[in-house]
Parts: structure tokens; C-alpha cells; sequence
């Protein structure tokens, strides 16, 4: 019978490291549950006892040992990560591959014949990668999420956790799907969001493209010959003094952009600068809404479906941190996963923070007391689905309009500054 290397956390919280004998890796969770542990890594050794030093399935040892062992475990992860050049995968493609395999679970395949099963049907490189390391890793004993965890990018935190949820809840389809479903909807919201930033970012470039061509080309050869006939009006003089400094230190310009916005992106990635930018875009009018309600919505079915898939709420909440995108939310739910430690209900700190609608901390209260915060998290995440649907149209129904009036203020000034003279030298030779 096999053996496997388990660590778990005891009821006291204590990690425990030892040896256990079970069919199968979902039996040896099973026995470690039954005896009111939580395992955290379950390895296959072998699969002959006798090659195995004398070992119970109670056998653990000190916690010293274990922290050592923890460590030496721990860092063969971290040595995979750095291998910096294998293929990644695109998140359309991320979603494909877990709903490839969840649909040939689902269809009776063991795990290693669904993957190779893949590997034959693969098209591209990264992808054909990717599974030819998960078959030699789940090959070799090692378990999906732990495969997935060794190969690094694009595996983050949300993916592997999934994965560690489906192996462990020993209903590894149904996890999947939902991890696939979650994927294909935070696409689809992302679609959604370029679709609505698409045109008026279009629309700003070729505003930007036309002012420089007539202040640099049209505007000079227009007024320059009336330059020495009359005082110019200060539009016109406003509007050849850009279009000589355009047209002498243009290149100066160019470096000077280059190097403030190098030096924007090194502030922005001190921690504290972050934040600081991050809570003002909250604070935008309509682009403020857009990008909160975005956040919450994906908050809610990233949080909704870890729960349901059965991770603990505080390593949810962890891994539904990263997938935030702003820093001030994701400070937030830094001081909530404390006080939830601390002992404190979910919906107290998030109503607190200020930065989640009240119909969120709604939900979660009423989830936490009923015993379905899955299923609330789920409906809730409907709701703001349809929010952010409403948001993006109202974002695109007032940007355009802005656009325009930028527009207006830009054509009536240069309008002015090509008329005012024409008429004043009209005036004068009348």
C-alpha cells in the first residue's frame, strides 16, 4: 500500500510532519481530517513499505524538526519559481486549460490520462509545456497544486489555491469548474472594461495628434508672415510660443516626458505613494465608481467561490487580496484579515474601511449568521456584476461628452488665435 509524507495543522494550531499508509492520497487526507487534523501537503513517498524506514502513520516529529522540514519543503518551490524562462499562457487560455480538464474529470478519466489525453490535443508551445511538467510532476507523486506552485507564472496565488481546495476537498471537478467559470467571468469583465475605454481613448489620441499638428505645421505658416506687420493678440502670441517651443526643443520634450514618467513609475511603487494615488482614483467621479464597483464585483465571486470550494476564510480573503488591483481596498482587507484573526465577524471591518458598498457588508452579516456565506457571496456577486454593467455604460456616456467640450475649448482657441489677426490687419487696412 502506499505511503505518503503529510504536514498538517493540529487542533492547537501545532505543525506536524510525518508518515502515513492509505490507498490513495484522498484516503490519507480522509485519516488525517478523521483525526482532527488539516493537512497542508500531502506527498507520495512510495509505494513498498518495506522500502520505507519503520514509520506509523502517528509517528510525527518535534516541532524544531518540523519547522526544518517545513523550511527545506517550502524552498523547493521557491527554487522552481525562479526558472524565469518558461512559456506562459494567456488568462483566455488559463480558463480553456481548467475547463479541458475539469470536463475530462467529470467525464471518468484519471487525472494522468486526462492530462496526457490534453498533451496530445495541446496547440503551442507554452501550453505544451505546461502539461508536459504537470504530467511528469503528477507522475512522479507530486499533487496538482504543488506541480502548478513549482512552475510559477502564470500559476498565481488564486490558481494554486483552487487547486490546493480541489485536491484536498476530494471533488476536484466541481472545484474546477468553478475556478473555470470564475476565470471566464473576470475575462469577460475585463473585456467589458477595454470595450468602454476603447473609443474615448481612441477619440483623445486623434484630439492630441490634431492640436500638435496645427500648433506645430498649420499654425506658424499661417501667422508668421502677419508677424511683422501688427501686435499680435495674446491668443496668437500664447499659440506661436508653443508652437516655437515645439518646433526648437522637441526633442528636449520627448526626454523630459521619458524621464517623468520613469520617475512616476518608480514613485508609485513606493508603498505608501501607492496608496496615497490609489485612494484618490476611488475618489474620481465617475471613474472612481467604475474602478470600486469593478474591485467589489470581483471581490465578492473571488471570495464566494474560494469559500464555497472550502478554504479556510482567512487564507481566502489572502489569496482575494491580490486580485484587488488597487492598493487602498487591498489595505482594507489587510486591517480585515487582523481583525477577523483577532476573532471578529467579516462584516464589522469591511463596513468599517468605508470602501464596500453597504449591500456587501449586508450580505456577509447575513451570511456569517445564517451558515451560507458561499451562496450569499455568489448572489451578491450577480448583483454587482449588473452594477458594473451600469457603470460602464454610464462611463461611456459621459466621457464622449467631455471629450467633446475639450474639443470645443481647443478648436474656439485656435479659431481665435487665426482670426483675431486677420481681422485686426482687415480693420487696419480699411
Amino acid at each position: 500500500m502506499p505511503s505518503f509524507r503529510y504536514q498538517s495543522l493540529t487542533a492547537q494550531g501545532r505543525l506536524r510532519d510525518g508518515m502515513v499508509t492509505a490507498a490513495d492520497r484522498v484516503a490519507a487526507v480522509r485519516l488525517l481530517s478523521e483525526r482532527g487534523e488539516t493537512p497542508t501537503a500531502v506527498v507520495l513517498v512510495a509505494t513498498d513499505n518495506a522500502a520505507l524506514a519503520p514509520t506509523t502513520p502517528a509517528a510525527t516529529t518535534t516541532p524544531g524538526e518540523a519547522g526544518a522540514a517545513g523550511t527545506l519543503l517550502a524552498a523547493l518551490p521557491r527554487l522552481r519559481l525562479s526558472r524565469r524562462s518558461r512559456p506562459a499562457i494567456s488568462r483566455a487560455e488559463m480558463a480553456s486549460l481548467i475547463r479541458q480538464l475539469a470536463t475530462a474529470l467529470e467525464a471518468g478519466l484519471p487525472i494522468m490520462q486526462a492530462l496526457r489525453t490534453m498533451r496530445r490535443q495541446s496547440a503551442g508551445r507554452s501550453m505544451s509545456a505546461i502539461l508536459d511538467h504537470f504530467i511528469e510532476r503528477v507522475e512522479a507523486g507530486t499533487p496538482l497544486y504543488q506541480a502548478a506552485e513549482e512552475y510559477g507564472h502564470p500559476f498565481d496565488n488564486l490558481l494554486v489555491g483552487m487547486l490546493r481546495a480541489a485536491d484536498a476537498s476530494g471533488n476536484m471537478t466541481d472545484v474546477l469548474h468553478q475556478l473555470a467559470d470564475l476565470l471566464e467571468r473576470s475575462l469577460d469583465l475585463r473585456r467589458e472594461v477595454l470595450g468602454a475605454t476603447l473609443y474615448p481613448l481612441i477619440v483623445a489620441t486623434l484630439v492630441l495628434a490634431s492640436a500638435v499638428i496645427f500648433i506645430t505645421v498649420l499654425i506658424p505658416r499661417l501667422i508668421a508672415p502677419l508677424a511683422g506687420e501688427m501686435v499680435m493678440p495674446l491668443p496668437t502670441r500664447i499659440l506661436m510660443g508653443i508652437a516655437d517651443l515645439l518646433s526648437a526643443y522637441w526633442y528636449y520634450l520627448l526626454l523630459g516626458a521619458a524621464a517623468g514618467w520613469v520617475s512616476w513609475r518608480m514613485w508609485v511603487r513606493v508603498p505608501s505613494n501607492r496608496l496615497r494615488v490609489d485612494t484618490l482614483k476611488l475618489r474620481w467621479p465617475v471613474l472612481g465608481r467604475l474602478l470600486r464597483d469593478v474591485a467589489v464585483a470581483r471581490f465578492t465571486r473571488t471570495l464566494g467561490t474560494l469559500v464555497a470550494a472550502g478554504i479556510p476564510i482567512l487564507d481566502a480573503l489572502r489569496i482575494t487580496r491580490d486580485t484587488l488591483g488597487n492598493a487602498a481596498m487591498m489595505h482594507s482587507i489587510d486591517e480585515v484579515q487582523t481583525k477577523v484573526t483577532a476573532g471578529a465577524a467579516l462584516a464589522e471591518p469591511l463596513e468599517r474601511s468605508g470602501l464596500f458598498p453597504p449591500l456587501l457588508v449586508q450580505v456577509v452579516n447575513l451570511g456569517e449568521r445564517s451558515g451560507r456565506l458561499e451562496q450569499m457571496l455568489m448572489h451578491a456577486a450577480g448583483a454587482f456584476d449588473r452594477q458594473v454593467s451600469s457603470s460602464i455604460k454610464l462611463f461611456t456616456r459621459a466621457l464622449p461628452p467631455v471629450l467633446i467640450l475639450i474639443m470645443a475649448v481647443l478648436g474656439a482657441f485656435v479659431l481665435s488665435a487665426i482670426l483675431l489677426p486677420l481681422l485686426e490687419l482687415q480693420s487696419v487696412v480699411q
